[in-house]
């Protein structure tokens, strides 16, 4: 998000032993605005991918850092894939969890093959 602190890659074991109780999650349907009020109690916010194919979360990701200010961790679960790790990284995610089978090693690489952009992102509005 900012050229300096990279997205959190997460295996599936990794999701499954970090624990935290103060924790909301949203199906790509859900609306945002519903956690309006409970944001300060929030540290982390998951969103969830179905499919690959279905990118509301990334949505949902943007309204809730820049229209609602949060602060705190947003995590993209479901169907992630590593080609959509840096748009998922531009549009306010922290962290994201791959899907089953996929190398970390393999996604940390993604974000070295793009130095820039052309358009903007959340961090550079």
């Amino acid at each position: 998000m900012n050229g300096v602190q990279r997205m959190r890659i997460l295996t599936q074991e990794d999701h499954g032993s970090d624990r935290n109780e103060r924790v909301a999650s949203l199906s790509n349907d859900d609306d945002p605005l519903t956690l309006k009020d409970r944001l300060a109690e929030l540290d982390r916010i998951e969103l969830h991918f179905p499919h690959f194919t279905d990118g509301r979360a990334y949505s949902q990701a943007y309204l809730l850092r820049r229209r609602l200010g949060f602060r705190g961790d947003l995590r993209a679960t479901g169907d992630v894939l590593i080609d959509q790790l840096v748009q998922m990284e531009r549009t306010g995610f922290s962290s994201a969890v791959l899907k089953e089978g996929l190398d970390a090693a393999d996604a940390e690489r993604q974000f070295a093959r793009f130095a820039g952009y052309y358009q903007g992102d959340l961090a550079s509005h």
